[in-house]
């Protein structure tokens, strides 16, 4: 199920974006509402130029946008993004899914094989 090039590379993007854990993290404080930079920094014990190296790679990722407010520049998340990144997912996900629905399946029409025989085996060692 591979899309075409500019998909996949906004995919790679993505999702080595959010193999950060400081990004994972300042995504999820940008899914309560927008924030600045400062008030994204908060919690971390990084200088806000490191913030802000971690907001451009997630703006180059197409996940988050700015926006100037006055003398205000906040982080926006980019909700579209985010959800094209689980309609991705999904699909693959409810491939497997029918996949574990048919193996059920199988195995409840034949009990035999659903559970694995133990005769014979122990656990305790013999002199």
């Amino acid at each position: 199920m591979l899309g075409d090039g500019a998909t996949e590379e906004r995919l790679d993007r993505a999702f080595a974006a959010l193999a950060d854990p400081i990004r994972r993290a300042i995504i999820a404080r940008l899914s309560r509402g927008p924030a600045t930079v400062n008030e994204l920094a908060e919690p971390f014990r990084i200088s806000l130029q490191a913030v802000s190296k971690h907001i451009q790679v997630l703006e180059h990722a197409d996940l988050v946008t700015r926006s100037r407010d006055a003398q205000r520049r906040p982080v926006h998340l980019n909700p579209g993004r985010l959800e094209a990144l689980t309609a991705w997912i999904d699909r693959y996900r409810l491939v497997h899914e029918q996949q574990f629905r048919t193996l059920d399946a199988l195995l409840a029409d034949n009990p035999d094989t659903s559970t694995p025989s133990t005769t014979g085996t122990t656990t305790e060692e013999q002199p």
